[in-house]
Parts: C-alpha cells; structure tokens; sequence
C-alpha cells in the first residue's frame, strides 16, 4: 500500500509537469495577447514592455523553462512552479494574474477554491446519496412501476441542462416560495439550490450506473450462497450486494469528484458564486496563461488524488482486488 502511494505522489508531480506545460505553450499559441487591453495601449510597444515585464518575450520554449522555474541565469533559478527565487513566496508560485493585476494566482485560487469546494462537495455528497439509494431501490423492484418511474425521471433529469434546470428551481422555490435565498455566498439555506442543481444530472447517471450494476451482482453465486444461509434481505443486499454493486460506480466518482470541487460555470453564474469556474474560463477568453496554468493545476491534482482514494476504497469494497 505503502508503495502504491508513493509511487502516485511521483506520478502526480509528472503528470502536473507535463499538464502546466502543455496549457502554457497552447496558450501562447493560441491568436491574441493577454495585454490587448485596449486600443491606446494595443500597440506593439507597449505589448512588448508587457511581455518583458512578465518574463513571456523570446520563444514559447523559453518562456514555458522560465515559467516552471528549471532554466537558470546569472542570479539561480527563475522564480516558477519547480524553483522560488523568494522562498517567502510559497511552492508552488503561480505568479501575478495578468488581467487582476493587482492578485496574484495564488491569493485567487485561495479565495474562490473553498466556495467552489463547499458546493461541489456538497453536490458530491446529495448526487452519492441519493443516486446509489434510487439505483438500488429500481433493482430491487425491477420490472414495476417504480423502476419504471425511477429510470424515467434519470432520463429527464439527464436530458434537461443545468442552465434550465437552476432557473427554474430559483422561480419555484425562490421567488414563488420564498424558502430559499435568490443567490449569492452566504449561510446554508443559499447552499442547498445550487448543489442540487448541481447534482442534479449526477443522481441520475449514478443511479442508472448502480441499478445495471446492482442487477448483474443480484444473479451471482455469493448473493444466491447468502440467501441459502438464511441471511436476512436486508443484510445480503446491505452487506453483501450493495458492496460489489457499488464498484463501478466508485470508479465515476473519483473524475466527478475533482470536476465538481472545482466548480461549474453555470451554476456559478446562475446563482452569483464567487468560484473557480468563472475565473478559469475567464483566463482561456483573456489569454490570462498564469491563471489558466494555476487552474489546470489544481484540476490536475485534485484528479489524481481522488483517483487514489478510489483505488483505496476499491481495495476496502472488495479484498479480492490488490492495488500491488
């Protein structure tokens, strides 16, 4: 187990290399600059003032070494993700946003990473819940009404995109209602209708993923063997089923987890959330290549350590699996 982490930690620092490098240079690439701010101060003088002064002028190469902090000059290493001139700055450093100039990538992603986080984690926790509850119960009662209803509504609620659906949940139980807040970042209650828009699509994939799951573990040999044992219903689908059914949808929630911690554009416009995922489409429109890089990163991160935790639970769900 042991080795099987450590050897996850090395891939996460190789996988963020290669990741933070490829957004840079296809960021450089792509038309357009981060300082066409304006026309007075579009012209080519001043972009390249710009340029310079944010260490981007010479080749993409060059600026993508200077960048990561592995290319040396005359006083050591250029301050980067790898190497920090100033080791007060922290590690990594992401440097300053070139469209808040007055931020830097750093002090960004503190402040807009925990509300993304709570909403995501949140949705996370409701899509889990209640998807593998729903799954479970349409197996259960396959062939009824019920199962009938259940996949019925995961069709709709896979069909109709979150910027219908949060609108709409805001109009019912906002302004109609008048239970839930409007939007905005304050206490629970503004919480619980973004999550659930949220999750909404999620609960439905996962319910979908648990009752075809739930169906194959139902006709195996050890859920037969524990019925013959005179085991209760509820302890061999609790104990015994729920425990392999849930595999494979262990497995859609190690990518969902790091997409959703991250934030989701819609719902933070639609609910007027100060996250992540408007400041990192932002930075793709404006060619803001720290803060894209910044964000790629955490992504990448958050990517590969719940990818680990899945392989951890993996083992913990079904002994037969070794991570070795």
């Amino acid at each position: 187990m042991f080795g099987f982490i450590v050897r996850r930690i090395i891939a996460l620092f190789l996988v963020l290399l290669i990741a933070v490098s490829f957004t840079f240079c296809l960021l450089r690439l792509a038309p357009g600059s981060p300082f066409n701010l304006n026309e007075k101060q579009s012209t080519p003088e001043n972009i390249a003032k710009q340029e310079v002064l944010y260490d981007l002028d010479r080749g993409i190469p060059s600026q993508c070494a200077r960048y990561l902090g592995i290319k040396e000059n005359n006083r050591g290493y250029y301050s980067g993700l790898l190497f920090s001139n100033d080791p007060a700055a922290g590690f990594p450093d992401f440097h300053r946003c070139l469209k808040y100039k007055d931020r830097t990538v750093n002090e960004l992603i503190a402040d807009t990473l925990p509300v993304s986080a709570i909403i995501g984690g949140l949705s996370l926790l409701i899509a889990s819940v209640a998807g593998i509850w729903l799954g479970s119960l349409a197996a259960l009662r396959k062939h009824t009404w019920m199962d009938s209803a259940t996949m019925l509504t995961a069709m709709l609620a896979v069909s109709i995109p979150t910027f219908v659906t949060g609108p709409v949940l805001v109009l019912v139980f906002a302004l109609w209602l008048g239970w839930l807040p409007v939007g905005g970042w304050g206490g629970f209650l503004s919480l619980l209708l973004p999550s659930i828009t949220l999750a909404g699509p999620f609960i439905a994939y996962i319910a979908r993923l648990t009752r075809t799951s739930m169906l194959e573990v139902l006709d195996q040999d050890f859920v037969r063997t524990a019925h013959a044992k005179g085991l209760g219903e509820r302890r061999v689908i609790y104990r015994h089923a729920l425990k392999v059914a849930v595999l494979p949808v262990v497995s859609f929630l190690g990518p969902l987890a790091a997409g959703l911690l991250t934030g989701s554009l819609v719902i933070e416009r639609v609910f007027s959330l100060p996250g992540m995922g408007d400041f990192f489409v932002n930075s793709v429109l404006s060619r803001d290549v720290f803060l894209c890089c910044g964000s790629v990163a955490v992504y990448c991160t958050l990517l590969v350590v719940m990818n680990l935790i899945v392989d951890i639970a993996y083992q913990m769900l079904d002994p037969r699996i070794r991570l070795e």
